[in-house]
């Protein structure tokens, strides 16, 4: 009956003809709906209300049975594919073959620095024997030559004092003879004292005495005389061997001055603090002896040092091998091989309990990138499984019991237990318990359990 009543009071609403705004505008008109209209109005109203209350609740409680039966969980479908178990150590290229250059300390010399007129510029290619660097050596050139004219001022000194010798030993040796010439007279003439008469027989022992004194004394004084000459002469020689000394220290020097590739290379420049500063050294530069600003490289045969942590370092084994990655070229992929492992530990950067070791990895080809001192990533393939079923590691739950997977099923997800025979940091290798293709979910990211 009412719902008889609500329709003929809607149809005649709608029959009703409408005025229009300016006819509403002059004559206004007050309607009066009759009270039996006004409560069919109401029920309408909350009829159109309870709907609307139940199309919220049925979606709201979609949302939850939806979220209820899927755990809110992120899921992922276990795969079939080759996995690889890898590891990742990193370090710093070095080359095999390489020759460090350092700036000479100069013998007998005080200066600290020196300053850089040319230098070879990083990355190019060196012949052995070619000019790598030449520093100032205009103070080195010039001692040089003071120290050459000192030495020539002493043996020029060395041989007028022996041509002095040679004629003083000449005229001493003329003396000589002469009183032994004049001795073996006065002898004659003695041996004639019995022909002779007392007087001229005692001038004659007179005479003959007097030659054996002086023959005696200049004998002596003979040996002297070239015993002092020696000696003079040796004292000019060792200052003309100190001078020669110093002149060949002072041409070293000089020679120093310009260094030549030790080997065929490619130059690298290494940092180095000059000046207030920390760059490469260049032309104008003043750089201290005995530091070591350039390397000349064999970019043929390269290497990687890298360290391996102790929890890691019984994986690695002799020939295993590897691939190589630089930090500053991505796209550049290097084949290695493991060669060395050092067999002792060192104390870590942050702990002394922990240990690391040094491996040494042989770079297989050459790239004109592959410099030394570069940051480099070596992956080591330690295991890999054909056609394996795999899943993300997330996926897995960890429990006493076991290892299990959240598989989906028809009504929700079942706890399903699995075998797992090798993982890395990201997937897992399901052995037994799940086919490739199932739904498994991420057990941290809902309940559903």
């Amino acid at each position: 009956m009412k719902n008889s009543l609500l329709t003929s009071s809607v149809a005649d609403v709608a029959a009703e003809p409408r005025e229009s705004p300016l006819e509403s505008k002059e004559t206004p008109r007050v309607e009066l709906k009759p009270p039996e209209l006004q409560g069919n109005s109401k029920t309408i109203l909350l009829i159109a209300v309870v709907a609307l209350a139940a199309i919220v609740w049925a979606f709201v409680h979609f949302r939850s049975t939806s979220a209820a039966t899927s755990g809110g969980a992120r899921l992922a479908t276990a795969a079939r594919k080759d996995f690889v178990t890898t590891l990742r150590l990193t370090g710093t290229t070095a080359a095999v073959r390489a020759r460090s250059i350092i700036v000479p300390t100069l013998e007998g010399s005080s200066l600290g620095t020196m300053v850089v007129t040319r230098i070879a510029h990083a990355g190019a290619h060196v012949q052995q024997g070619e000019v790598l660097v030449e520093f100032d050596k205009q103070a080195q050139t010039k001692d040089y030559l003071d120290k050459k004219a000192s030495y020539m001022d002493f043996v020029d000194q060395v041989e007028v004092k022996r041509a002095a010798e040679q004629a003083a030993a000449a005229a001493d040796e003329t003396a000589l003879k002469q009183a032994e010439d004049d001795l073996k007279k006065a002898e004659l003439e003695v041996s004639k004292n019995e022909l002779v008469s007392k007087i001229d027989a005692e001038k004659n022992q007179e005479t003959l005495d007097e030659a054996k004194s002086t023959s005696a004394q200049l004998q002596e004084t003979f040996k002297l005389k070239r015993q002092a000459a020696a000696a003079d002469i040796h004292t000019l020689e060792i200052q003309r061997d100190r001078a020669k000394a110093t002149m060949e220290y002072a041409q070293s020097n000089a020679q120093k001055m310009t260094i030549p590739s030790p080997m065929e290379g490619v130059v690298v420049l290494n940092l180095v603090f000059l000046e207030g500063r920390i760059g490469e050294v260049k032309e104008g530069d003043q750089i201290r002896a005995g530091q070591q600003f350039m390397q000349v490289v064999d970019p043929s045969d390269m290497e990687v040092r890298a360290t391996v942590g102790e929890a890691d370092v019984l994986k690695l084994h002799d020939g295993q091998t590897a691939q190589v990655a630089l930090d500053a070229y991505p796209e550049l992929k290097l084949g290695a091989a493991l060669t060395e492992l050092s067999p002792l530990g060192h104390t870590g950067r942050f702990s002394d309990r922990v240990r690391t070791f040094g491996a040494t990895f042989s770079i297989r080809g050459t790239s004109p990138k592959l410099m030394p001192d570069l940051s480099a990533a070596v992956d080591l393939e330690l295991d890999e499984v054909k056609n394996a079923t795999v899943v993300p590691l997330e996926c897995i739950t960890h429990e006493k019991g076991g290892d299990f997977v959240w598989r989906k099923s028809v009504g929700g997800f079942d706890k399903h237990a699995v075998k797992i025979r090798a993982r890395n940091d990201l997937e897992a290798v399901i052995e037994s318990g799940l086919n490739p293709g199932d739904e498994v979910r991420d057990p941290a990211e809902g309940s559903g359990q």
